[in-house]
């Protein structure tokens, strides 16, 4: 079974096709603006193909995005307008790497749950606080253990379409906090109805908000707030998914 987001990136958008990227887009860049960053170098931590980056970009940030999957990373070059400057790196967000601080960092879409250990989630937010200017912006959501206990566990999503299909099998063990997805892909790659089958196995961890709140104030991190998405409502445990608000601290 192939890491997650390879062969996966082939038909990555034509299957996230009912993603509300603009109104996304306008939520991040609401609070960006709404905490001061209105102008400056933006860092977006598991950009993937580059949705949210480039309409950064086009916004007026000079964006770098950063991803572990040369295949995704491939698919956010050929989207670049013109007139974009946005720089794309194969980096583990565990161990990124700047020339510089940076304006603020954002990491959304569920990125942070694919680190499994809460250590290395909170080297991942020291790294943060690391490169943020002096009172830089961390934006970033997540799905909480809530959403992958109550919501997907042991759920199938499947969809036919006329040349891919896909078939989403999850598997939560509230043991260890760990969502299994496993998606089988059959996309067609001849005239004659010939589907080819790719296999990817995508493991993210259930946090609590609790726990969040935790982490980011372990790694330096000035907590500023926390809110159910795509509001500016409290997040509670009840959220399914929950953005959180970090300054940069100790410079």
């Amino acid at each position: 079974m192939a890491e997650a987001y390879s062969d996966f990136a082939l038909v990555y958008d034509r299957l996230m096709d009912n993603i509300p990227y603009d109104d996304w887009f306008d939520y991040i860049h609401g609070l960006l603006t709404e905490y001061g960053i209105k102008n400056g170098i933006i860092v977006e931590l598991g950009c993937g193909t580059g949705n949210i980056t480039e309409r950064l970009a086009v916004s007026g940030y000079d964006m770098i995005g950063i991803d572990t999957s040369p295949s995704m990373l491939n698919m956010a070059r050929s989207k670049k307008s013109e007139a974009s400057t946005s720089l794309y790196l194969c980096q583990d967000m565990r161990e990124f790497e700047l020339y510089g601080t940076v304006s603020a960092v954002v990491s959304v879409c569920d990125s942070i749950n694919y680190i499994l250990e809460p250590d290395e989630l909170v080297h991942v937010f020291s790294l943060v606080n690391n490169y943020l200017d002096p009172k830089g912006v961390f934006i970033f959501d997540f799905n909480t253990r809530h959403y992958y206990l109550d919501v997907v566990a042991d759920a199938t999503i499947a969809e036919d379409r006329e040349d891919i299909s896909f078939i989403w099998d999850n598997y939560y063990d509230a043991k260890s906090n760990i969502n299994e997805l496993a998606l089988s892909l059959f996309i067609r790659e001849t005239d004659d109805d010939l589907f080819r089958k790719y296999e990817e196995l995508h493991l993210q961890k259930g946090y609590t908000l609790e726990e969040m709140i935790t982490l980011v104030e372990q790694s330096g991190l000035e907590l500023v707030c926390a809110y159910d998405a795509f509001t500016h409502d409290s997040a509670t445990n009840d959220s399914e998914r929950i953005y959180v608000i970090a300054r940069e601290h100790g410079k």
